[in-house]
């Protein structure tokens, strides 16, 4: 009875299969699909974003060892970071010029500080020479007015004519200008957290007009942005007293103190930490600065100048001295002295007394004498070079002409008069064979005479407007 039950179940569930089976929906082309979990989906996305993320990590670690060697390259350090970013190289670098500069300190209108500046990014060598804002410009100091001076062209508007007084007075063929507002002086050293400065006397003074208070104590102190600017603006106290004459009265001893204080600026600007403050300096340097330096010819020198050291740094003011005409108080530039000095600061000419050719007054052993004879012996012939045209670009050219050819140029500059013909003064008695060789190098049919000796060199060379003929 048992097992007939058994195949009676048996028989059951085969026909239930089969009825089961004829009504399910076969074909046998068609794959079941399997339904996918939420952690599976999961576990899919992790691996593609882990992919995506290993992919930008090796393209920025490329990128980063690009931009590593090309930092290397150009020179590495804050200055090789700079070069890097703005799209500099070492052989651009090395192919630069130097930059020249008019710098003015606007304040009221009125320009209290006139410098004229260079830069080379190669040597790494800068510098700032003060001009007197009386400095007089007119054709007669006996009949002087207040309009002769150099600091009255500028009248708030007129950088280009500043520009173009300051050539004529020293020869160089300056194209750029900076205008800075004392504002802005005083923006940017609060910007750097003050400037640590050697306050070289007591300054009290007083004046209501301008709302100028100056007071402060003489010694090493850190200058916030307004006390930069009392010292900057200082030229004597409210009794009259002023800087010792050993240091140099009333606007003599303010420019020194102004060169002072800008290497003093800038040595503290420049540090390292200040780099990541440049948006700040040049929000700054766009509310209270104006200059005709395009953007694209000051960027190549940013990163250079950040690491310049102010060691390097020549300061001096443009020789002359202070006189009384017509009632009106001048500063009278010395053409010599001025010519020499912009031999010197601006055409890396050496001095008089680096030649061994300075007149000693004190006597000194037989070596010595002998040592400087033996030294001019082996010199070539000193020269002045002046430019009687009005392209100032000729002067540098002509000066690097005989600088290649190992002249020794003493003294650069402007004639007072416009010359027509190309001219070669002979003034020490130099013989004929000499002179050709100097005639031949600027221009073969310049003329030639005999000059006094007093200019102490022996030739002086005269760039005439038939130069270019």
């Amino acid at each position: 009875m048992a097992s007939k039950h058994m195949k009676n179940d048996k028989n059951n569930k085969r026909k239930n299969s089969n009825i089961n089976n004829k009504r399910r929906p076969t074909n046998a082309s068609r794959p079941i699909k399997k339904t996918k979990g939420p952690y599976k989906k999961q576990k899919k996305q992790h691996k593609v974003a882990k992919r995506i993320i290993v992919i930008i990590v090796i393209i920025l670690i490329i990128l980063a060892g690009i931009f590593a060697s090309k930092v290397v390259i150009n020179g590495g350090g804050v200055r090789g970071i700079l070069a890097t970013l703005f799209g500099q190289s070492e052989e651009e670098r090395k192919s630069m010029s130097e930059i020249q500069f008019l710098i003015l300190g606007e304040s009221l209108n009125l320009t209290d500080t006139i410098m004229i500046g260079r830069y080379n990014p190669n040597t790494q060598k800068a510098a700032l020479i003060s001009v007197q804002r009386d400095t007089f410009i007119g054709d007669n100091p006996k009949r002087a007015t207040a309009y002769d001076k150099i600091n009255s062209v500028y009248q708030g508007k007129y950088p280009e004519k500043t520009l173009k007084e300051v050539n004529e007075l020293t020869g160089l063929n300056l194209e750029y200008y900076v205008v800075v507002d004392t504002k802005g002086l005083r923006e940017l050293v609060d910007a750097i957290g003050g400037v640590e400065f050697e306050v070289p006397i007591d300054m009290k003074y007083d004046d209501t007009s301008q709302d100028l208070h100056i007071n402060l104590k003489k010694g090493l102190q850190k200058l916030n942005g307004d006390q930069a600017e009392q010292v900057l603006r200082f030229r004597h106290n409210n009794d009259g007293t002023t800087y010792p004459a050993s240091y140099g009265t009333q606007d003599t001893g303010r420019m020194k103190t102004q060169r002072a204080f800008i290497s003093a600026l800038l040595k503290q600007t420049l540090k390292p930490s200040n780099i990541f403050k440049i948006g700040e300096f040049i929000d700054i340097a766009n509310e209270n600065i104006k200059t005709n330096i395009p953007i694209e010819v000051l960027k190549d020198y940013i990163p250079y100048a950040v690491e310049f050291s102010t060691d390097n740094l020549q300061t001096a003011t443009l020789p002359g001295e202070p006189k009384e005409m017509n009632g009106v108080w001048l500063y009278l530039t010395d053409d010599d002295e001025s010519q020499e000095m912009i031999a010197q600061y601006f055409f890396d000419c050496p001095s008089a007394e680096e030649l061994g050719l300075e007149d000693d007054e004190d006597e000194e052993s037989n070596s010595t004498e002998n040592t400087t004879t033996a030294n001019t012996e082996n010199l070539k012939p000193t020269l002045q070079i002046l430019n009687g045209t009005s392209d100032f670009s000729l002067l540098k050219e002509v000066v690097n002409k005989y600088k290649e050819q190992g002249y020794n140029i003493l003294k650069v500059g402007n004639t007072e008069s416009k010359a027509k013909q190309t001219k070669i003064t002979n003034r020490t008695k130099q013989d004929s064979a000499t002179v050709t060789a100097v005639k031949n190098i600027i221009k073969e049919t310049a003329k030639t005479e005999t000059g006094k000796d007093n200019e102490d060199v022996d030739f002086t060379i005269t760039i005439g407007q038939d130069y270019k003929n």
